[in-house]
């Protein structure tokens, strides 16, 4: 029998994981849709990262589907951590973009409440390359200790920062890729682009602050918001090489599902 709101087969929907169809009704209760097509790439990402070993390793996955403030916000993960978008948000099916001005999704993670100090990643999925000065995800304590966040400086350079003031390490490349960064110990930081690592840095932890983590800026009074679409985030626990190289090949094949892929 085929589902006329979904389009959907009875059949497809009985086979999809349990923590997908929890997204999918976190989404509809708050007022957001999605096709046929996003339940199932979302279903298959579930899957591959619980095939991986890495699902476990998330608080907050926001694989930003649905073209609306009400689907995109919701975490695929659990129902806590719900996104609150501010005002200025284009809204697609490759995904959310930001003015660049005054635009950021509060994830109402707090780190110092929700993650572990010495075991920590976030990741974001740019669809945009270009030379916009701008922090993509994270946040600020103490003011220069930049805790954890990804940013780029006018396209040529990145400097990818956890839990350590100065734990960054600038690299050059396009920004349209999936970034990740990782602390999988305490004295260990790494940063990726996609399965490359372009920063690797010793510094030590220092703290886990007490601001919530924004996706699209970094919770701080200078919040530099960023201009690039976001079609993927998480926030999480530290990933080695292995666990990050399986989680591209997830979170990659499920973008390319959503003809939204970027090399």
């Amino acid at each position: 029998m085929i589902l006329a709101s979904h389009g959907l087969i009875a059949s497809q929907i009985a086979s999809f994981d349990a923590d997908a169809v929890a997204f999918f009704n976190r989404v509809t209760t708050a007022g957001g849709s999605l096709s046929a097509t996003e339940k199932a790439a979302v279903n298959q990402l579930v899957l591959d990262m619980k095939s991986a070993g890495i699902w476990s390793s998330m608080k907050a996955v926001y694989p930003m589907v649905g073209a609306s403030a009400a689907a995109c916000a919701q975490n695929l993960k659990s129902a806590s951590f719900t996104g609150t978008f501010s005002s200025g948000w284009t809204f697609a099916s490759t995904g959310v973009t930001g003015n660049g001005t005054s635009t950021f999704m509060d994830t109402s993670l707090v780190p110092s409440v929700s993650l572990t100090l010495n075991s920590t990643h976030l990741s974001y999925y740019s669809r945009t390359n270009n030379s916009y000065n701008a922090s993509e995800i994270g946040y600020e304590f103490g003011g220069s200790n930049q805790a954890q966040i990804i940013i780029n400086f006018a396209g040529t350079n990145f400097d990818c920062v956890y839990n350590a003031p100065g734990a960054g390490t600038a690299r050059s490349g396009t920004t349209s890729a999936f970034f990740v960064v990782s602390r999988p110990s305490a004295v260990l930081v790494k940063s990726y682009r996609n399965t490359s690592i372009i920063a690797t840095n010793s510094l030590a932890s220092v703290s886990l602050g007490a601001s919530s983590i924004y996706v699209g800026a970094r919770n701080s009074p200078g919040k530099i918001p960023t201009n690039r679409e976001c079609a993927f985030a998480s926030i999480g626990d530290g990933l080695d090489d292995t666990q990050e190289s399986n989680f591209y090949t997830a979170v990659q094949a499920f973008q390319t599902t959503l003809a939204r892929q970027v090399v």
